[in-house]
């Protein structure tokens, strides 16, 4: 069989619990916050004095530890489901 043909046939990714999901729309809310908040540093920093650089850096490492917590939880997902696939094949 082809490389291909068979990459199309092995499931790549686990279907998304509740759990999941929820992550990564928060692992995306961050994302975009963590965007504007760069974006408008200036007007912020106007805004909010010298506070603002601290609740922006805040914001970063808050993204940065949430992310490395929902890939870890993702890949141990995901190797799970393609275990479970994998095994489901050899036992056939």
């Amino acid at each position: 069989m082809p490389l291909w043909l068979d990459m199309l046939k092995t499931p790549m990714a686990a279907p998304e619990t509740p759990r999941l999901k929820a992550m990564r729309r928060t692992f995306q809310v961050l994302c975009v916050l963590c965007a504007l908040t760069v974006a408008f540093v200036s007007p912020l920093t106007a805004i909010l004095g010298r506070i603002a650089p601290i609740g922006i850096a805040a914001l970063l490492i808050s993204t940065a530890v949430y992310t490395t917590l929902y890939v870890v939880r993702k890949n141990r997902a995901d190797q799970a489901w393609l275990d479970a696939a994998t095994s489901q094949e050899t036992a056939s």
